[in-house]
């Protein structure tokens, strides 16, 4: 089905808004992170599939001739390892530091995508593009200037090797389009499943009210916060360029304040509120000037 820019714009910030449930929801999980990572992947799978009333196609067809398109699968799991080393980094890493720091380092992936995007996808950088990313980084880090210092280094390290792992998941879905990138998905939540058995079978969960409230939590990840987004991402990322999908998908972190401050009664600082208005201002901005540069065109 041929999803129009306008479409895939929004399945995109629906997308975001889902993700950013994850940091206040994963808090709710004493688990092993691995673990985690692993129930919630498998959770994920399962909503895909049914919403999709499919399996994950493990290759990539030609659209014309039906046969396997080599580069294509190719593509297919290298976004597929990619999206998987970034769900488990991003659990694992929320683990080991504070919320704030794993999102923001995460969000460094648009430092990929301008570097790598022109070389594998083909589409030029815009001068507005290095002008967002300018806005944005100096956005994301007085949005988190109260958390960043505080965080331990193990954990920084994780969320920043995430940031790397989803830069190039973006790029190589974007590769796809709509030839696989579903697949990708399915096939990531499939790998990190695997990856967390062993830790599910060494720990296993946990006792008692702490057990329900960690079912609780793992329903609400794996359905909410990674299945139906996998399905919004895969549908909006075909019609939308990769350093755009990254621009709007900062909407996570932008959200991840408004959860914690419902759910649990932290109010965001000065800093944060300043940050995420910077934030905000620089992707719709960029996303008008893009847009106005298209009408003048037609």
């Amino acid at each position: 089905m041929q999803i129009s820019t306008a479409g895939g714009v929004l399945s995109l910030v629906f997308c975001a808004l889902l993700w950013s449930t994850g940091g206040v929801l994963v808090k709710l999980v004493d688990w092993n992170p691995f673990a985690i990572a692993g129930m919630r992947s498998l959770l994920g799978l399962f909503t895909v599939c049914a919403m999709l009333r499919r399996l994950p196609s493990f290759t990539v067809r030609d659209e014309k001739s039906g046969r396997v398109d080599g580069r294509g699968t190719l593509y297919l799991y290298i976004a597929a390892v990619c999206y998987a080393g970034t769900m488990i980094l991003y659990i694992v890493a929320n683990k080991l530091t504070t919320a704030a720091n794993t999102i923001l380092l995460q969000y460094t992936d648009p430092v990929y995508i301008i570097l790598f995007g022109p070389l594998i996808l083909g589409e030029k950088n815009r001068k507005s593009d290095y002008v967002t990313v300018a806005g944005v980084v100096l956005g994301m880090v007085l949005f988190f200037a109260d958390g960043l210092g505080s965080g331990r280094m193990l954990g920084n390290i994780l969320a920043a090797l995430s940031g790397t792992t989803w830069g190039f998941c973006t790029i190589y879905m974007r590769k796809l389009r709509r030839r696989g990138s579903q697949d990708a998905f399915m096939l990531a939540h499939g790998m990190t499943f695997l990856a967390g058995v062993p830790f599910i079978l060494i720990y296993g969960p946990p006792a008692g009210n702490v057990m329900l409230s960690s079912c609780i939590g793992l329903v609400l990840l794996g359905i909410f916060q990674i299945g139906m987004p996998s399905i919004l991402y895969a549908r909006g990322i075909g019609s939308v360029r990769a350093l755009s999908a990254s621009f709007i998908s900062m909407i996570e972190p932008l959200m991840n304040p408004v959860w914690v401050l419902l759910f649990m009664h932290e109010v965001p600082s000065v800093w944060t509120g300043i940050g995420g208005v910077i934030i905000l201002g620089c992707i719709v901005g960029r996303e008008l000037v893009q847009r106005g540069k298209s009408v003048q065109k037609k």
